[in-house]
């Protein structure tokens, strides 16, 4: 009998011990209830996205914008806009730092071969300091591509220039520049690479 009271206990000793593990085990892990988010569900939607090559949205371009959708599917930070304010800005800057014969300036914002042209040009002479802006339109996007990790784009620009402070010599160009700069970089600077 004795054997017997033995054996009971062990099985109340064992069976208060499993009580216990389940209990603390409730405590540290917590129990789930219907409410809470499904976070396996999250990370598979996640990875959804990740894996689906993303779409960029193409804005509504005019006509002679409409070779920019190239550079739209291929580079997601592209912004039209910006860069087309920003070409007219650089067309302004190195025309008149050309004029000007400021090599300083223009060694930051073209190539090196556009570079050595335009300081050929200053050395010989065949820049005007007297010549100041009047107008200047893009006209349109000539051609757009994106490859070998570039984003190249031609823009025509017409441009009337002053000489001196006389409005009735003004000089018009049409001019087409080429601008570049890496397709993984976010930041709006451009290198002119050809006039």
């Amino acid at each position: 009998m004795v054997y017997g009271d033995l054996q009971f206990f062990d099985l109340i000793i064992f069976a208060a011990i499993a009580v216990f593990i389940i209990y603390r085990l409730k405590n540290v892990l917590g129990k789930r209830t219907g409410f809470q988010k499904n976070t396996n569900q999250k990370e598979q939607e996640f990875i959804k996205k990740e894996t689906q090559p993303q779409q960029n949205k193409i804005p509504q371009l005019t006509e002679s914008e409409k070779k920019l959708e190239i550079v739209y599917t291929k580079a997601s930070s592209f912004d039209h806009k910006a860069f087309l304010e920003g070409a007219k800005k650089a067309f302004e800057i190195i025309i008149t730092a050309f004029n000007k014969g400021d090599k300083k300036t223009l060694i930051n914002l073209v190539s090196k071969d556009v570079y050595t042209a335009f300081v050929t040009a200053i050395d010989s002479n065949s820049n005007n300091p007297n010549s100041q802006f009047y107008s200047l339109v893009v006209e349109g996007i000539e051609d757009a591509k994106v490859e070998e990790g570039k984003i190249t784009i031609a823009v025509n620009f017409i441009s009337e220039q002053i000489l001196g402070d006389n409005e009735e010599k003004i000089i018009k160009n049409k001019d087409t520049w080429v601008f570049e700069k890496p397709d993984s970089s976010t930041g709006p600077s451009w290198t002119l690479v050809s006039t």
